[in-house]
């Protein structure tokens, strides 16, 4: 074991001072707050499935997104559950909810400057969503690369407590779908979704979706899940009727 420990140092040591990518890892450093010992599972984090510089890739950074999400998710809960002691399963899941929805990685990896990241590693053109993605992704390498405990203050410190205002996100509710649902049981319609179309685009799927109230057309939208879709379709259907947006909540 202290065999292993000194040799994961003496690899951090080499990749700040002496790497070719030692450019990399000091940017990378700055981020994480602390020096990575393996690189590889860094840039593979940043490397997108789409063609880079007309070569498309065999290996890219869904799997590591896969894990990341979910490493994420557990430690975002497990913080939630020992800040707010008191409230109950319903408050704790939506909190969870703002906080690791597509959105909010999407903006806090932008805040962070990951676009850098993907840009160096061949991608041309940085879309919004593979900002989350890779963020998600890079949760995973610093999982795999120093373990849970190390992951669980980098989310916490370098993430949520660096990049969300927690308290804000105690009281924003923007739920639309719910709150559209609301407005149609109080008047006395029904509201329905409808899928349009699904097609490709930046190589993931995208969902076209129309929101329908009582058989009528209101608004449609379009996003990378048909839950982000629905909810986009309802924040323009109540703007499109004339319903008040609900941004706060009491709690």
């Amino acid at each position: 074991m202290q065999f292993i420990l000194i040799l994961r140092f003496i690899r951090r040591i080499f990749n700040y001072y002496y790497s070719t990518d030692k450019n990399f890892v000091r940017s990378l450093s700055s981020l994480l707050g602390f020096i990575p010992a393996n690189l590889g599972l860094y840039k593979l984090a940043f490397l997108h499935k789409s063609y880079a510089h007309g070569i498309q890739v065999s290996q890219n950074n869904e799997r590591l997104e896969y894990l990341g999400d979910a490493i994420l998710g557990t430690i975002v809960a497990e913080y939630l559950f020992k800040k707010y002691p008191t409230r109950d399963e319903g408050f704790l899941t939506k909190m969870r909810s703002k906080i690791v929805k597509r959105k909010s990685l999407n903006d806090i990896a932008d805040q962070m400057g990951l676009d850098v990241f993907l840009i160096q590693n061949g991608v041309d053109n940085v879309s919004h969503s593979m900002l989350g993605n890779a963020l998600e992704a890079l949760v995973g390498a610093v999982y795999l690369d120093v373990g849970y405990h190390r992951t669980r203050r980098f989310v916490i410190y370098k993430i949520m407590k660096g990049y969300l205002n927690i308290r804000e996100l105690e009281t924003f509710d923007d739920n639309y779908k719910s709150q559209l649902l609301e407005w149609c049981q109080k008047t006395s319609k029904v509201v329905s979704y409808r899928v349009l179309s699904k097609f490709k685009f930046d190589n993931r799927d995208r969902f076209r979706v129309a929101v329908m109230v009582d058989g009528e057309d209101i608004a449609t939208a379009e996003d990378f899940s048909k839950k982000s879709a629905e909810q986009l379709a309802s924040k323009r259907a109540l703007k499109l009727l004339g319903v008040e947006i609900t941004e706060v909540l009491e709690v």
